[in-house]
């Protein structure tokens, strides 16, 4: 079955899923996260690329970026999977695919969804049951977005920045909305984009037996 291309729009944030192969773990260690996370924050600079949002999974990874230029986000999310899996593979001795086929994107439309998907993003490892509240897990952005440390990898969009006139207005306004959960429609809206590689909020209105197996599949763990 032919690939199909990925929806890329200019000024549109990407949410970015990858998986390990297999849904095997691909970090082992606290020094694995702090490694990948060094190696996103040198190649976005590079590629005028801002994060927004992150959790590095056990076994998969999200973000939320926007690009200065959206053409670069297919060779930079390439270079970030190929540069990690080279230092995992050096470090344990072996010779073995790290990522699952090709990483899953999808444009995230800037007022209606970037706020849910940055929640969607960070709320991962409460949803898998891993912490019970985002501020216990160490491997996402959600402490710098809500002020409780810094963060040199994580730029505020533009809509963040509109919670308030102030940085400490922002992050009290944004740790306000963790308080009504993501409702139904938004979780199914991301899950099945970022299965299908399509634009958020873009459901088909008669949902095949496809389409809800690619939704099925976004799931926490």
């Amino acid at each position: 079955m032919p690939r199909h291309a990925r929806v890329l729009l200019p000024g549109v944030p990407l949410h970015v899923v990858q998986r390990g192969h297999n849904r095997q773990p691909c970090f082992l260690s606290d020094t694995d996260y702090r490694v990948y996370l060094e190696i996103v924050r040198e190649h976005s600079v590079a590629a005028g690329c801002s994060v927004h949002a992150y959790v590095l999974m056990t076994n998969h990874v999200h973000m939320l970026l926007s690009f200065v230029d959206i053409a670069v986000a297919p060779l930079l999310i390439g270079r970030i999977g190929q540069q990690y899996s080279q230092y995992l593979n050096r470090r344990l001795g072996r010779r073995s695919t790290t990522w699952d086929g090709r990483y899953r994107s999808s444009p995230v439309p800037t007022d209606t969804y970037v706020l849910a998907c940055q929640r969607y993003i960070e709320m991962n490892p409460v949803r898998a049951g891993m912490v019970a509240l985002p501020e216990h897990y160490r491997w996402s952005s959600y402490r710098a977005n809500v002020g409780l440390g810094k963060d040199r990898l994580v730029t505020p969009h533009d809509v963040y920045l509109g919670l308030a006139s102030e940085q400490c207005g922002c992050q009290s306004a944004y740790e306000s909305l963790f308080a009504r959960p993501l409702t139904d429609d938004q979780l199914r809206s991301l899950r099945f984009a970022a299965s299908a590689n399509q634009v958020v909020g873009c459901l088909p209105r008669r949902r095949g037996r496809r389409s809800a197996q690619l939704a099925a599949t976004e799931h926490d763990r």
